[in-house]
């Protein structure tokens, strides 16, 4: 099977070229395109998540041969969350190659971050298969590296670190509350806000509930820890 063109000149800036082309395949197609003869890539997206928390904490572990576990854990999960795999994924302009059905295409599908993120683990896994995990490990530490050097000791995701700071300050956990979803169904907004016990309140919005309960945490810390 030869690749297209586009395919040709990601495998470029990936760093890395496929013996077993169906394997890269399988990588970019998203489940909305899926069918019985046509695999999707969410079982190496399965496998990709592991394979590049291992890589991960072998590297960060090699670089800091000091650090204790709980200076590890939090540059460990700022690293192998959605959000920095998305962001990998679009410094390699991933989104033009992934293989979409029509309703996602058409919901702006390439930009979104799970699907970028899914889909960069997915990569993962198939040059993991394709070759071993010594090279795979290589090719996550050149495309990491940069998130790497920037990862701090203290990394955490908003929401943990609002509860954390709730917790020093003896208040109750914060309370997130859906204020409301829009959008088409297979294209969603939620609006999410989170309410610490002193009456602080921040809203925020985002294609999943996740992302935006995270942002409203990022923008009430913003406010109680600036203001």
């Amino acid at each position: 099977m030869k690749l297209s063109s586009d395919l040709k000149d990601f495998c470029l800036r990936l760093g890395y070229q496929f013996d077993n082309v169906h394997l890269l395949i399988e990588a970019l197609t998203h489940p909305s395109l899926s069918s019985s003869t046509r695999a999707d890539n969410q079982r190496l997206e399965f496998l990709g998540d592991r394979v590049l928390g291992l890589a991960i904490a072998e590297i960060l572990l090699a670089r800091d041969k000091e650090a204790s576990e709980g200076k590890i854990a939090p540059r460990f999960n700022s690293l192998v969350r959605k959000e920095t795999c998305a962001a990998i994924a679009e410094s390699l302009e991933l989104g033009p190659v992934i293989r979409l059905g029509r309703s996602e295409m058409l919901s702006g599908g390439r930009s979104k971050q799970a699907i970028l993120g899914d889909a960069m683990e997915a990569i993962l896994a198939a040059v993991y298969l394709d070759s071993n995990f010594e090279i795979t490990k290589v090719l996550i530490e050149k495309l990491w590296n940069n998130h790497v050097q920037q990862a701090k000791e203290d990394a955490r995701d908003s929401k943990t670190a609002l509860q954390e700071w709730a917790q020093s300050l003896k208040y109750s956990p914060p309370v997130y509350t859906e204020l409301s979803r829009s959008g088409p169904d297979h294209g969603p907004i939620f609006t999410i806000e989170v309410r610490i016990e002193s009456g602080e309140t921040a809203i925020a919005s985002s294609s999943s509930k996740q992302n935006a309960q995270q942002a409203a945490a990022k923008a009430i810390l913003e406010k109680v820890l600036n203001g």
